[in-house]
């Protein structure tokens, strides 16, 4: 009876004291592309990814039901720092929908306008963002207004506080209803004066985080909870670094208090396996205030040997040609190329047969060859010539029947028969990290969609006669970029070029500069008049060292415009659900495409070929 009654108090009062309002929220997830999209378009950095942040202790006042409660203690704050604007995941402050839209509309906006690093107070540089953006865009104030009135409705009146907090309180209110007015903060007096309550309006300082990255390839892409999953892992957390403790004792089992807490405290997470010791870390960072991050020095040399069975023997791995290859690097940091960063292995496979194509891809390979043989090169009549070996009969009757009407209008009338050539050629880059090793069926997964695609691509571009290469890519750190060669340009598709593809196989990670600038060099030799580079992808840039994150995609970004300096055009298809939030940045609006079922590549990707060649 008592945990019956208990339960029923615990859902009344927290019902009762609950301030936001579920029925009108807004989630960032379901408007994530739109606001990228305004980011930039108020001038925001292209560079940075929009993402959820997550809630932190903010230690200010609450009110009494709130304390009853034990609600109100957390709040998510729009933050910004060199990579990442992050954004609450979900906005039902308001009764009202559309003002919880609203809000994610003007932080994108004040976020757009952040004036650059200074040594200016927060709030100093919040009134400055607010104003440039209220400048620059006149049509934002009622709106602005209409956010302020309510934030300050929703807040604890400056009366029912003390002195120093009041004065706080007076300070912000101030700034928000006239930016400019405030040119600093005042200092609390007491020692245990409240916090400052969060403001809504504002864009936070950025604090110490580590990203809360779990099965980051694997969890993005399951069925059930992967959405879930996948917006929990953008998020980011409050971090510091301690010694690792010694739970070793075997007396701590006695104790079932402190081996709970110490089970709650430290959670030992490795890399992200499907086999991790505890598949439900992720879960348990989610709930924690602070993650406290620890060296184990106990388990390194394990962990290393645990790393190095993903390594292949030098018998097993792919023939390497050649010295290798030094290639530059793009430090967005610095702003500047670094020369020979990185190097490029040319590596070919090792020990493959020459194999037929399989027979399930024999009907589809029949169609698209029937489909581009019509693109081949082939003599074909062009009309309304103004000369040529032949009349054109239906031109000479127009003209005709144009003068009895009183009408001259100028054109040929003769038949013209001329060779079409097709003058183009075609490089397919596929990507082929680990995260390639995922399932996306039942019968199939990620690589083995790609070696499809690349065999019914290379079946469908043998009919046209156009030159194409196929080659993979994959990176282990700025001095292995691994670089296979499947097809070149000058070689068949053959058995041989089909046994090289099926002897793709997954591993390490996605450096895409270095890739696509030896791509470029190698389309650079072909002459023709239209070079394309089609990129096949499934995720981001990333590798282990600092080729993550911002870094990865601003090298990206440098390589494929230094590939369109040189004349190429570069294309990307991917499998990538969140490819949307930083591909526009690499390729630009229409320089890629989406697949949501990854099994449909092997029939798209020919056609995309041939929209993209306007055939």
């Amino acid at each position: 009876m008592e945990e019956f009654v208990g339960g029923i108090w615990d859902r009344l009062i927290t019902r009762v004291a609950r301030r936001d309002y579920p029925e009108a929220a807004v989630r960032l997830v379901d408007i994530e592309r739109t606001l990228g999209v305004l980011f930039r378009a108020f001038g925001g950095d292209a560079g940075l990814r929009v993402a959820g942040a997550a809630e932190q202790r903010h230690g200010a006042r609450r009110r009494l039901l709130d304390r009853i409660a034990g609600s109100g203690e957390k709040s998510p704050c729009a933050a910004l720092d060199r990579e990442t604007l992050r954004l609450p995941a979900q906005i039902a402050l308001f009764a009202q929908r559309e003002l919880n839209r609203d809000l994610y509309l003007w932080l994108i906006a004040a976020a757009a306008h952040e004036p650059a690093p200074s040594n200016d107070e927060w709030i100093v540089r919040n009134q400055l963002a607010t104003l440039r953006a209220l400048s620059r865009y006149p049509g934002l104030k009622p709106r602005y207004q209409r956010l302020v009135a309510a934030v300050l409705a929703e807040r604890i009146e400056p009366a029912a506080m003390p002195a120093d907090e009041a004065a706080q309180e007076d300070a912000v209110r101030q700034a928000l209803r006239t930016p400019g007015t405030v040119p600093s903060l005042p200092v609390l007096t007491r020692a245990k004066a409240k916090a400052l309550q969060p403001v809504p309006l504002w864009i936070y300082p950025s604090p110490l985080v580590v990203p809360a990255t779990i099965a980051r390839h694997h969890a993005a892409r399951e069925e059930g909870d992967g959405g879930r999953q996948a917006e929990a892992e953008r998020k980011q957390y409050q971090a510091e670094r301690t010694d690792m403790p010694d739970n070793e004792s075997p007396l701590l089992m006695m104790f079932r208090a402190e081996s709970l807490l110490s089970w709650a405290e430290y959670i030992k997470v490795n890399r992200a396996l499907d086999d991790d010791d505890n598949p439900d870390a992720g879960r348990a960072a989610e709930s924690m205030d602070q993650l406290t991050v620890a060296d184990d020095d106990g388990q390194r040399v394990a962990s290393k040997v645990r790393f190095d069975l993903d390594l292949p023997s030098a018998a097993e791995d792919d023939a390497p040609l050649g010295d290798g290859i030094a290639l530059p690097e793009w430090d967005y940091r610095r702003r500047e190329l670094k020369p020979a960063f990185c190097r490029l292995q040319r590596l070919a496979a090792r020990c493959t047969e020459p194999m037929p194509l399989p027979e399930r891809l024999r009907r589809p390979a029949h169609k698209l060859k029937q489909q581009f043989a019509a693109l081949a090169p082939a003599r074909r009549w062009q009309k309304a010539q103004p000369d040529g070996s032949e009349l054109d009969i239906d031109a000479c009757v127009r003209l005709h029947a144009d003068r009895m009407a009183g009408q001259h209008i100028a054109g040929g009338a003769y038949l013209n028969c001329k060779r079409q050539e097709r003058d183009l050629a075609c490089l397919v880059l596929a990507d082929l990290s680990l995260s390639t090793d995922t399932w996306v069926s039942d019968s199939q997964r990620i690589i083995d969609v790609i070696r499809d695609s690349l065999m019914l691509f290379g079946e469908a571009l043998t009919a046209t006669g156009d030159r194409f290469g196929f080659y993979g890519f994959s990176s282990l750190k700025r001095g292995n970029v691994r670089f296979h060669e499947i097809k070149d340009f000058a070689a068949p598709f053959d058995g041989a070029a089909r046994g090289r593809i099926a002897a793709l196989k997954p591993g390490y990670y996605t450096r895409m500069g270095a890739a696509i600038r030896h791509a470029t060099s190698l389309l650079e030799q072909q002459p023709a008049a239209l070079r394309l580079l089609l990129l096949l992808s499934d995720g981001k840039p990333h590798d282990m060292d600092i080729y993550e994150g911002r870094y990865g995609i601003e090298d990206t970004r440098m390589s494929l415009i230094e590939a369109r300096q040189a004349g190429i055009k570069p294309f990307c298809v991917t499998i990538d659900r969140e490819g949307a939030s930083y591909l526009p940045h690499l390729f630009g609006p229409g320089g890629f495409t989406v697949l949501r079922k990854p099994e449909e590549l092997p029939t798209r990707l020919p056609l995309l070929y041939a929209q993209l060649t306007g055939s």
